[in-house]
């Protein structure tokens, strides 16, 4: 099994960061603002990607601050059963998250734009957490 790591470093406390991975509004800047969301263990989430590309992460972990942690159900067939999870560790008012993409059954040409485009995500919420603006899918340029 192939893993996607990235780590990245926030000037504002976890908290921000935890609400900007938790709620419509942050989820929406940083990502996707197709999405129907909850913050709730067991609840579906899903996030659009155009109209043919739906992504459904159910949500398996919620540590308040610290960690996010989802399972995908429905997307591309190579994300089916794969897990992501968004740690966040703070230290003197910075935010250090390290998000994984784990389970991929192999490393494909997929893979590789993921692992691209998960770096762009958090990316995105750096900028969102300390500017106010992300950069989610419909601003991007591919």
């Amino acid at each position: 099994m192939a893993n996607i790591e990235h780590l990245q470093t926030v000037h504002v406390p976890a908290s921000k960061v935890y609400e900007s991975l938790t709620t419509a509004e942050g989820l929406s800047e940083i990502w996707t603002n197709e999405l129907i969301i909850n913050n709730q263990i067991g609840f579906i989430n899903e996030f659009r990607f155009g109209s043919n590309d739906i992504t459904k992460m159910r949500i398996e972990e919620l540590i308040p601050n610290k960690k996010v942690v989802w399972q995908c159900i429905d997307s591309d067939p190579e994300w089916i059963g794969t897990i992501i999870s968004f740690d966040i560790q703070e230290k003197i008012g910075k935010s250090f998250i390290t998000l994984r993409h784990m389970n991929w059954k192999e490393v494909t040409p997929f893979y590789r734009s993921c692992n691209y485009n998960w770096a762009i995500l958090l990316y995105s919420l750096k900028s969102y957490c300390e500017d106010g603006e992300g950069i989610p899918y419909h601003k991007r340029k591919f």
